[in-house]
Protein backbone atom coordinates (compact mmCIF):
# COMPACT_ATOMS: atom_id res chain seq x y z
CA UNK A 1 0.00 0.00 0.00
CA UNK A 2 1.65 3.35 -0.85
CA UNK A 3 1.95 5.74 1.99
CA UNK A 4 1.01 9.30 0.74
CA UNK A 5 0.80 12.90 2.07
CA UNK A 6 -0.72 15.98 0.86
CA UNK A 7 0.72 19.56 2.05
CA UNK A 8 -1.11 22.37 1.68
CA UNK A 9 -1.21 26.33 2.32
CA UNK A 10 -5.01 27.38 2.32
CA UNK A 11 -5.08 30.92 3.71
CA UNK A 12 -7.84 33.03 2.06
CA UNK A 13 -11.11 31.62 1.22
CA UNK A 14 -10.21 27.59 1.76
CA UNK A 15 -9.96 27.23 -2.11
CA UNK A 16 -7.19 25.07 -2.12
CA UNK A 17 -7.75 23.15 0.84
CA UNK A 18 -10.94 22.34 -0.99
CA UNK A 19 -8.67 20.73 -3.89
CA UNK A 20 -6.24 19.11 -1.17
CA UNK A 21 -9.07 17.51 0.27
CA UNK A 22 -10.55 15.59 -2.91
CA UNK A 23 -7.02 14.50 -3.84
CA UNK A 24 -6.24 13.71 -0.31
CA UNK A 25 -9.78 11.45 -0.15
CA UNK A 26 -8.28 9.63 -3.44
CA UNK A 27 -5.30 9.15 -2.27
CA UNK A 28 -6.01 8.02 1.59
CA UNK A 29 -3.77 11.03 2.43
CA UNK A 30 -3.15 12.91 5.49
CA UNK A 31 -3.78 16.91 4.50
CA UNK A 32 -1.26 18.86 6.75
CA UNK A 33 0.27 22.18 6.85
CA UNK A 34 4.08 22.54 5.93
CA UNK A 35 4.50 23.27 9.95
CA UNK A 36 3.30 19.99 10.61
CA UNK A 37 5.34 18.08 8.49
CA UNK A 38 8.18 15.96 9.91
CA UNK A 39 11.22 16.51 7.45
CA UNK A 40 12.55 13.38 8.46
CA UNK A 41 9.80 11.26 7.44
CA UNK A 42 9.57 12.78 3.87
CA UNK A 43 11.64 10.03 2.32
CA UNK A 44 8.74 7.27 3.67
CA UNK A 45 6.46 8.43 1.42
CA UNK A 46 5.65 7.09 -2.27
CA UNK A 47 3.96 10.28 -3.23
CA UNK A 48 3.90 13.52 -1.49
CA UNK A 49 1.78 16.36 -3.04
CA UNK A 50 2.64 20.15 -2.59
CA UNK A 51 0.19 23.57 -3.21
CA UNK A 52 -0.86 26.64 -2.08
CA UNK A 53 -3.14 28.94 -3.67
CA UNK A 54 -0.77 31.77 -5.87
CA UNK A 55 -0.13 35.03 -4.77
CA UNK A 56 1.27 37.74 -7.11
CA UNK A 57 1.97 34.72 -9.67
CA UNK A 58 3.72 32.39 -6.91
CA UNK A 59 3.39 29.83 -4.50
CA UNK A 60 2.83 30.88 -0.82
CA UNK A 61 5.56 32.07 0.72
CA UNK A 62 5.05 29.55 3.54
CA UNK A 63 5.13 26.72 1.24
CA UNK A 64 8.31 27.83 -1.05
CA UNK A 65 10.00 28.52 2.48
CA UNK A 66 9.01 24.70 3.33
CA UNK A 67 10.47 23.67 0.17
CA UNK A 68 13.61 25.78 0.65
CA UNK A 69 14.72 24.59 3.92
CA UNK A 70 14.14 21.05 2.32
CA UNK A 71 17.96 18.78 2.83
CA UNK A 72 18.51 17.21 -0.56
CA UNK A 73 17.79 13.48 -0.56
CA UNK A 74 16.38 10.40 -2.30
CA UNK A 75 12.87 10.85 -2.34
CA UNK A 76 9.83 9.24 -3.88
CA UNK A 77 7.77 11.12 -6.05
CA UNK A 78 5.92 14.15 -5.93
CA UNK A 79 3.01 16.78 -7.23
CA UNK A 80 2.19 20.20 -7.71
CA UNK A 81 -1.32 21.91 -7.03
CA UNK A 82 -2.91 25.47 -7.07
CA UNK A 83 -5.44 27.30 -6.98
CA UNK A 84 -5.56 31.03 -8.61
CA UNK A 85 -7.62 33.80 -9.86
CA UNK A 86 -6.36 33.39 -13.26
CA UNK A 87 -4.37 30.82 -15.77
CA UNK A 88 -0.85 31.10 -15.41
CA UNK A 89 0.78 32.94 -18.01
CA UNK A 90 3.72 31.57 -20.25
CA UNK A 91 5.52 34.64 -19.61
CA UNK A 92 5.41 34.46 -15.95
CA UNK A 93 4.94 30.97 -15.20
CA UNK A 94 4.52 29.70 -11.55
CA UNK A 95 4.94 26.35 -11.95
CA UNK A 96 7.97 25.14 -13.17
CA UNK A 97 10.33 27.56 -10.64
CA UNK A 98 8.70 25.22 -7.75
CA UNK A 99 8.71 22.01 -10.23
CA UNK A 100 12.72 22.73 -10.34
CA UNK A 101 13.22 23.01 -6.55
CA UNK A 102 10.95 20.24 -5.73
CA UNK A 103 13.36 18.29 -7.90
CA UNK A 104 16.66 19.84 -6.77
CA UNK A 105 15.24 18.53 -3.43
CA UNK A 106 15.47 14.63 -5.07
CA UNK A 107 11.70 14.45 -5.86
CA UNK A 108 10.50 12.93 -9.24
CA UNK A 109 7.42 15.29 -10.24
CA UNK A 110 5.11 13.80 -11.84
CA UNK A 111 2.32 16.17 -12.23
CA UNK A 112 0.51 19.50 -11.66
CA UNK A 113 -2.77 20.48 -11.11
CA UNK A 114 -4.31 24.32 -11.23
CA UNK A 115 -7.85 25.18 -10.88
CA UNK A 116 -9.58 28.53 -10.62
CA UNK A 117 -10.37 29.82 -7.17
CA UNK A 118 -12.38 32.88 -5.46
CA UNK A 119 -9.96 35.73 -5.88
CA UNK A 120 -10.86 38.91 -3.44
CA UNK A 121 -6.72 40.16 -3.89
CA UNK A 122 -7.60 43.58 -4.29
CA UNK A 123 -9.03 45.85 -6.84
CA UNK A 124 -11.15 42.60 -6.89
CA UNK A 125 -12.50 42.51 -3.68
CA UNK A 126 -14.25 46.11 -4.46
CA UNK A 127 -16.77 44.11 -6.62
CA UNK A 128 -17.07 41.33 -4.88
CA UNK A 129 -14.26 38.91 -6.64
CA UNK A 130 -13.54 36.83 -9.32
CA UNK A 131 -14.19 33.00 -9.79
CA UNK A 132 -17.10 33.24 -7.66
CA UNK A 133 -18.18 29.44 -6.40
CA UNK A 134 -14.74 27.63 -7.35
CA UNK A 135 -13.93 25.48 -7.34
CA UNK A 136 -16.93 24.39 -8.03
CA UNK A 137 -18.18 20.41 -8.61
CA UNK A 138 -16.65 20.19 -11.70
CA UNK A 139 -12.93 21.66 -10.15
CA UNK A 140 -13.28 18.99 -7.78
CA UNK A 141 -14.05 16.07 -9.75
CA UNK A 142 -11.25 17.19 -11.97
CA UNK A 143 -8.75 17.28 -8.83
CA UNK A 144 -10.07 13.78 -7.97
CA UNK A 145 -9.28 12.33 -11.48
CA UNK A 146 -5.99 13.84 -11.73
CA UNK A 147 -5.09 11.99 -8.20
CA UNK A 148 -6.82 8.48 -9.11
CA UNK A 149 -4.53 8.74 -12.51
CA UNK A 150 -1.53 9.13 -9.63
CA UNK A 151 -2.59 6.51 -7.21
CA UNK A 152 -2.99 4.33 -10.36
CA UNK A 153 0.35 5.24 -11.68
CA UNK A 154 -1.66 5.54 -15.04
CA UNK A 155 -0.80 9.13 -15.69
CA UNK A 156 2.93 9.57 -17.55
CA UNK A 157 4.01 13.39 -15.97
CA UNK A 158 1.41 15.92 -16.89
CA UNK A 159 -0.04 19.22 -16.38
CA UNK A 160 -4.18 19.36 -15.99
CA UNK A 161 -5.17 23.17 -15.73
CA UNK A 162 -8.80 22.92 -15.18
CA UNK A 163 -8.53 27.03 -14.76
CA UNK A 164 -9.28 27.33 -18.54
CA UNK A 165 -12.76 27.09 -20.53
Amino acid sequence: MMRNLVVCVSVSHGNTKKIASAMADVLGAPVVEPEEVDVATLGGYDLVGFGSGIFAMAFHPRLQTFVASLPTAKRGKAFLFATSGGPELPVWPYTRPMVARLETKGFEVVGTFRCRGLDTWLPLRLIGGLNKGHPNDADLAAASSFAAGLRDDTRTPTTVDASLP
